[in-house]
C-alpha cells in the first residue's frame, strides 16, 4: 500500500485592501508636540479625496485610516503605509499627492518624505 499524497498548500487569499495608510491625528493637551498641531486632519482629508479621485479606494485597493498616537511625535506629522511599514512625514498637499501617486498607486517609496528611523516621541 502506498502512502497518500500530501494535500497541496491552500493558496494565500489576497488581502481585502492592498494597502492601508494610517494618519496620526493625535492631539496632546499638554505642551508636547503632536501631529494635530501640524494640520494632520487636513492632510488626512486631502489624502482620502486624492485616493478616491485616483480610483484607488475600496476593496482590493487602498484604505485611508485615522489613527491615534503612533508614538513618533518628534517627526510629526506622520503617516505609515502598510503592508510595507513605510513611515512618512509631510508638509503640504503636494507631499500627500506624491505619497498617493508614487507609493499608494505605483508601489514605490517616496524617499524624500521617509521619516528618519531614529525619530520617536
Amino acid at each position: 500500500m502506498t502512502a497518500p499524497l500530501p494535500l497541496p498548500e491552500p493558496a494565500a487569499k489576497p488581502p481585502y485592501f492592498k494597502r492601508h495608510i494610517f494618519f496620526c491625528l493625535n492631539e496632546r493637551k499638554n505642551s508636547e508636540a503632536s501631529c494635530a498641531q501640524h494640520r494632520a486632519q487636513e492632510a488626512f482629508d486631502h489624502c482620502k479625496r486624492a485616493v478616491r479621485e485616483a480610483g484607488l479606494a475600496g476593496a482590493g485597493a487602498v484604505r485611508v485610516n485615522k489613527a491615534g498616537c503612533l508614538d513618533r511625535c518628534a517627526g510629526g506629522p506622520v503617516a505609515v503605509v502598510y503592508p510595507e511599514g513605510v513611515w512618512y512625514t509631510y508638509v503640504d498637499h503636494s507631499d500627500i499627492d506624491d505619497i498617493v501617486n508614487t507609493h499608494l498607486r505605483d508601489g514605490q517609496v517616496v524617499r524624500r518624505l521617509e521619516l528618519d528611523p531614529g525619530v520617536g516621541r
